[in-house]
């Protein structure tokens, strides 16, 4: 038993309690409330005095063996970023995952996060279990997981962008598909691993994939996640050659509904922000990496007002050098806001999305994304008393507006992942060293 008190509690479902206290049992949380916590014989006391607690953050949208192919294409486009660095990424293994699954989840953790997605879709020939090694990284360094086993079928030759030689048969991409839901889907109560289907984009992917992944899925049970209407090319691409938008033409093969959900969403107009909202599918804003890209800006506002589900994204790394989630907040804000204006998304709005709108992405707000009794213990406990952020008056706005605080405390599923801002599960140095190595192998390889 856990019983963190004093701290200024936000529970996202409604609730602050500037002096309050959460009690953890296991993996559930079994009481919130203001002032002290009975006391329970045996527990330990988390004295959070001059701290703020919030839900463990969730990340919608990853590609984590990034990590190990940081910093180049730093001036690109989206399609120049893609074709510099997929000579790179065809050299990657089961070591290079592994190592940049690890370097970037804690990373994640560091910045709050206790549930992560990721989308993989690069399978070199050759290179082993790659996403086992990821699933591998995420259960030593503690973080609930929600990896996609993603693919391309769309090669250059046949009009798409990746090289042919990182692209896979799409008989062999939906039986190994069907094999990560055999072997690693949980679908049970607090799982800590589930599997999504995530074919990559429309402009490396067939339409024949995109269709029999979501039959697949349906009939499995699973969640279905891609890339859509990133950029102004990607708007080109599918017009050129489907006759459409990006969103006309993966509704035709299936994709909208409730077990959907896009990474960023840009580029909308006013009926594809109405038809997502209308079919509860899900986005995940990415405001970093399309920034870094200039790819655009997401109309968060609108597709909240419409009634889509809208999580954060830290994105790869390769696009997103820093890979923090509550960067991602404090961006979400600031660019809704230089777009819409100071009221287009509040403080506590960017709390939202990286928690409890997360947490409706991945259709676990029965579970995730708000302190409440009877959900999971995965629990973020911020510094707020030193000198970056003690005179800020209002603690939420501290968070999200002011410098990345100390993490005191990360409890996932009940378990401590960071104490005192330091990952406890893995040796963060021993990994950046790791990741330097294996940076210097792709790039040798390429």
């Amino acid at each position: 038993m856990i019983i963190i008190e004093g701290a200024h509690v936000v529970t996202v479902s409604g609730e602050e309690h500037p002096d309050g206290h959460v009690v953890v049992d296991g993996n559930r949380i079994t009481a919130v409330g203001r002032g002290p916590a009975p006391r329970a014989e045996g527990a330990r006391v988390v004295d959070g005095r001059g701290c703020l607690l919030t839900p463990g953050f969730v990340n919608t949208h990853n590609h984590l063996y990034q990590w190990v192919t940081r910093g180049l294409a730093v001036d690109a486009t989206l399609f120049e970023w893609l074709t510099t660095l997929y000579p790179v990424w065809a050299g990657i293994d089961e070591r290079a995952v592994h190592v940049g699954a690890s370097g970037a989840l804690a990373q994640l953790a560091r910045t709050g996060c206790t549930t992560s997605t990721d989308h993989h879709y690069v399978f070199p020939r050759g290179g082993g279990d790659v996403l086992g090694a990821e699933i591998t990284a995420a259960r030593e360094v503690g973080l609930r997981f929600h990896p996609t086993r993603g693919s391309m079928d769309l090669g250059q030759r046949d009009g798409g962008l990746p090289p042919d030689h990182v692209v896979e048969d799409r008989d062999a991409i939906l039986a190994a598909s069907e094999e990560a839901i055999d072997r690693w889907h949980d679908p049970s109560p607090g799982a800590m691993l589930r599997i999504g289907l995530a074919p990559c984009s429309p402009f490396s992917v067939t339409g024949e994939l995109m269709r029999e992944s979501a039959e697949l899925a349906r009939r499995r049970g699973v969640r279905l996640h891609t890339h859509l209407a990133e950029t102004l090319d990607e708007e080109d691409f599918c017009r050129e050659r489907f006759g459409c938008t990006p969103l006309e033409y993966v509704e035709g093969l299936g994709w909208t509904g409730e077990d959907v959900w896009f990474a960023h969403a840009i580029h909308l107009d006013d009926a594809a922000v109405k038809k997502i909202g209308d079919t509860g599918t899900g986005v995940a804003h990415c405001p970093s990496s399309n920034a870094r890209l200039g790819a655009g800006i997401a109309r968060t506002r609108d597709l909240r007002d419409a009634g889509a589900r809208i999580g954060l994204g830290v994105d790869g790394a390769a696009s997103n050098e820093a890979g923090s989630l509550l960067e991602e907040v404090r961006h979400a804000v600031l660019f809704a806001r230089a777009v819409g204006g100071p009221t287009a998304l509040s403080v506590r709005d960017g709390l939202a999305l990286a928690t409890l709108g997360g947490a409706a992405v991945l259709g676990r707000t029965d579970e995730l994304g708000s302190i409440e009794e009877g959900k999971l213990a995965d629990l973020a406990l911020w510094r707020l008393d030193g000198p970056a952020h003690a005179d800020v008056a209002d603690p939420v706005a501290a968070l999200v507006l002011g410098a990345p605080p100390p993490l005191e405390l990360l409890l996932v599923d009940g378990r401590p992942v960071v104490e005192r801002d330091r990952v406890v599960t893995v040796d963060a140095d021993a990994l950046a060293r790791e990741a330097q190595a294996v940076h210097r192998d792709l790039l040798e390889k390429a």
